[in-house]
């Protein structure tokens, strides 16, 4: 068994051994660590009390669950934030504490032993609802392997060898899973990165990896420190960089490309300037011959990226966002997932809650709490106490809505029992009055189609893939995306992303934008030595993430968060060696030298030199006619299209415009001369 951490990765996978060993790959499991453990819940878990049927909820499921619970507790969102304490049960989670153990372990500590009451309040409501959320998945994989050995001694002997990618990146729980399943032949192999752990905030612990070879005595390690990607300034720059990190095993990349060119190290008035610098040197680029697609930029944090894309859509230049709205987070592919959910499980009576008055049938929060309460004191689920409704006196005023909704899902489950995925669907579309309700919503109501349309596309593609797929799998699957793996890098287009998304990917051109003390490391990392070696480690990541040419780029003043700070050039700038350096910094009388970012000290905040009003611009008026979502407008190239939002942007309009020939264009209004149909 191979096991990885994103579905792009196992396919990756699949794929190699496929090459390697042609048929006989069909009997090794390349599989994420989550999809590996639900296969084996998928058979076992009726072990634990639950169905083979179960959900997987995601984040704002469990969010609704969380408030639920804190609700009964008569605990104030405005001193437990459900988030934090989502997070708090997941880090739990994390390492295998239950709600008992997290309530010992409280003591004292008010808050702790608060949130301990939720999380036991939580996991019943998850289990009586027959779901589990995605900490649960590994959690309750080794539950089963640990209590049940004749279970464990079957997936012993079924991954007789077991090789586990990223290592550097498992949590206690993954840790645990993966001994546990090695246990019985010893035959593991573990590959990773101990500088590129960058995820402590998910759980990981660099530990599993420092720690190896003391937890498996036999272990022998090999070092891989031959690089196939960047050249070799790239690297020198990375080596230097790490090597002021304490807690590493040590290695020294090297590579056979060639030296390659000088790390860019520009300094910018601010971050408008910052922007435009970037614009222009992947305006040259494509110029030269360079495709978008060969251009990256990464931020330490999504906040940073407004400047970035203002400058490019002034610039002409397509992007697109790795990490914004993921296309399973949008409203209406909720809801359509919440209704194919419960006709898989109709006791998830967190998707029934979202969906039963969606589109409105009369069937308020009361009645819906009512229908709860009931489904809990007879222990059926919600659906057949709605069917019942009239024999219960509680919900005879609102039998008949009820009944109607319970009788539609009947009829829509004995269709997800016969009909293929994509006809469900319409099924459901129609039957519950769903694309009516859009259809009556005029242009916004229009873009939801679409979006369904590319659900529906979803659909048929798992169908063709997985012939023998069932709606479980489906829903399965879907639980299990991520955005990375929908992310089409292909597109002539720049990527945008954060540092931490970048991680496993390479670009010919990488721009790290915001280098400086207070964004990049963070102001929250700069009082703890451990917390500075993984935002060192995450340098070290974004650094290698360039094969041709690698740019620092950093601002004299910066605003972020409504807040204009001067911040010195980070330390990790600083770390490399002069030589490695071409340093431009348009602040000082003399803009490029050959001095390096370790001889750069902090720039004089008042001195702002250089010819800047290439970066200013001229003040330019807002439209004439002030543009609205639902105007119809014009442009010269793109032809006529339908304003979706309008921003004001300093002077300008920032417009999200859908064009008839186009599609969806971002655009500054005065800029992009957009022309208003009146009528």
């Amino acid at each position: 068994m191979a096991i990885t951490f994103t579905n792009k990765a196992a396919n990756e996978l699949k794929s190699r051994l496929e090459d390697s060993l042609g048929p006989m790959a069909q009997d090794i499991t390349a599989a994420t660590f989550h999809s590996a453990c639900v296969r084996i819940l998928r058979r076992e878990i009726e072990r634990l009390g639950y169905s083979r049927n179960f959900t997987i909820y995601d984040t704002d499921d469990s969010l609704k669950v969380i408030k639920e619970a804190m609700k009964a507790l008569h605990m104030e969102e405005k001193l437990f934030a459900p988030k934090a304490v989502l997070s708090a049960i997941g880090r739990a989670k994390d390492v295998l504490q239950g709600p008992a153990e997290m309530m010992r372990q409280a003591g004292t500590d008010y808050r702790m032993g608060s949130i301990a009451k939720v999380y036991e309040k939580y996991q019943a409501a998850l289990k009586s609802a027959d779901a589990v959320d995605f900490d649960d998945i590994i959690v309750l994989t080794v539950r089963l392997l640990e209590q049940f050995p004749e279970v464990l001694s079957y997936y012993q002997n079924r991954y007789r060898y077991i090789m586990v990618d990223e290592y550097q990146d498992t949590n206690h729980a993954q840790y645990r899973l993966v001994s546990l399943l090695a246990a019985g032949h010893g035959n593991l192999c573990v590959v990773g990165d101990d500088d590129q752990s960058i995820y402590k905030f998910r759980g990981a612990t660099i530990e599993n990896i420092l720690s190896f070879e003391e937890q498996f005595e036999k272990a022998r390690v090999i070092r891989l420190e031959q690089n196939y990607r960047s050249t070799k300034r790239i690297l020198d720059a990375a080596n230097e960089v790490i090597a002021n990190n304490t807690a590493r095993k040590g290695k020294s990349l090297w590579t056979g490309n060639g030296e390659g060119d000088k790390i860019c190290l520009y300094r910018a008035g601010d971050e408008r300037a910052e922007a435009l610098f970037i614009t222009e040197e992947i305006t040259a680029h494509v110029a030269a011959g360079e495709a978008y697609s060969d251009h990256a930029v990464l931020y330490r944090m999504n906040a940073q990226s407004g400047e970035i894309e203002r400058a490019l859509v002034k610039a002409g230049i397509p992007y697109k966002i790795v990490g914004g709205l993921r296309f399973y987070e949008r409203k209406e592919i909720k809801d359509l997932i919440a209704y194919l959910s419960v006709l898989n499980n109709p006791s998830d009576t967190v998707r029934l809650t979202r969906i039963i008055n969606e589109p409105k049938r009369g069937i308020g929060d009361a009645t819906v709490a009512a229908v709860l309460e009931l489904s809990a004191q007879v222990g059926v689920h919600p659906l057949k106490i709605m069917s019942e409704a009239d024999q219960y006196q509680r919900l005879q005023r609102r039998a008949a809505p009820l009944r109607s909704f319970a009788d539609m899902m009947q009829g829509l489950m004995e269709k997800a029992l016969e009909e293929p995925l994509e006809i469900l669907l319409d099924a459901v579309l129609d039957d519950t009055g769903y694309l009516s309700m859009l259809q009556l919503q005029g242009f916004e109501g229009q873009t939801r189609i679409e979006n369904i349309d590319e659900l529906r596309s979803a659909i048929i593609k798992f169908q063709q893939e997985s012939p023998e797929g069932t709606l479980s799998d489906f829903l399965e699957e879907v639980a299990l995306y991520t955005d990375l793996d929908r992310t089409d890098l292909q597109d002539d287009s720049v990527t945008l992303m954060t540092m931490h998304s970048a991680k496993g990917l390479e670009f010919p051109y990488v721009f790290v934008a915001g280098c400086e003390e207070g964004i990049f490391p963070g102001r929250m990392s700069m009082n703890s030595p451990d917390e500075i070696e993984e935002e060192r480690r995450l340098a070290y990541v974004a650094i290698t993430r360039a094969k041709k040419k690698l740019y620092l780029t950093t601002a004299a003043q910066r605003m972020l968060f409504g807040q204009t700070t001067w911040n010195k050039i980070s330390r990790f700038a600083r770390e490399i060696p002069n030589e490695l350096v071409e340093v431009i910094d348009t602040t000082a009388p003399q803009k490029r030298w050959t001095g390096g970012a370790r001889e750069w000290g902090i720039p004089r905040s008042a001195v702002r030199t250089g010819d800047l009003s290439a970066v200013s611009g001229s003040a330019k008026s807002l439209p004439s006619a002030p543009l609205h979502p639902g105007d119809t407008v014009s442009h010269k190239i793109f032809g006529r299209g339908v304003v979706l939002s309008a921003s004001p942007m300093a002077n300008d309009l920032l417009v999200e415009v859908s064009f008839d020939k186009v599609g969806t264009k971002k655009l500054m209004a005065n800029f992009a001369k957009l022309k208003k149909i009146e009528g």
